[in-house]
């Protein structure tokens, strides 16, 4: 069993930064693929972007050039770096994981979440 905590949310100015943060317990996450997604208010659970136990990295169109993800096996955490921060990407954001599996891009396809951390970006 994997628990999963996010931090690192806020409100923030258009054109700013913010950092989560996903820190896992119970199990390492070396052998587990890990994803952000985010949800906002009337709409589906959308993939941000992911990062595999084997180091492929994927990303949504609309915040590439702009989000990193990224991962520390050594403190069993994951991050997601945003920057130039756009209204639009107010929402909800959320940490996933399975075990052993390719990137997947549907919330199905994940085993683990956490509890989420709001973004809120003005304009």
């Amino acid at each position: 069993q994997v628990q999963l905590l996010e931090s690192g949310g806020g409100l923030v100015q258009a054109g700013g930064s913010l950092r989560l943060s996903c820190a896992a317990s119970g199990r390492t996450l070396d052998s587990y693929s890990m994803a952000w997604f985010r949800q906002a208010p009337g709409t589906e659970r959308e993939f941000v972007a992911a990062t595999s136990w084997l180091g492929a990295i994927d990303y949504i169109d609309s915040v590439k050039g702009r989000f990193t993800i990224s991962r520390d096996n050594a403190k069993n955490t994951v991050y997601l770096q945003m920057n130039s921060l756009r209204p639009e990407d107010t929402a909800v954001y959320y940490c996933a994981g399975v075990r052993g599996r390719a990137i997947q891009t549907s919330p199905g396809g994940y085993h683990y979440w956490g509890q989420g951390t709001q973004v809120t970006v003005s304009s």
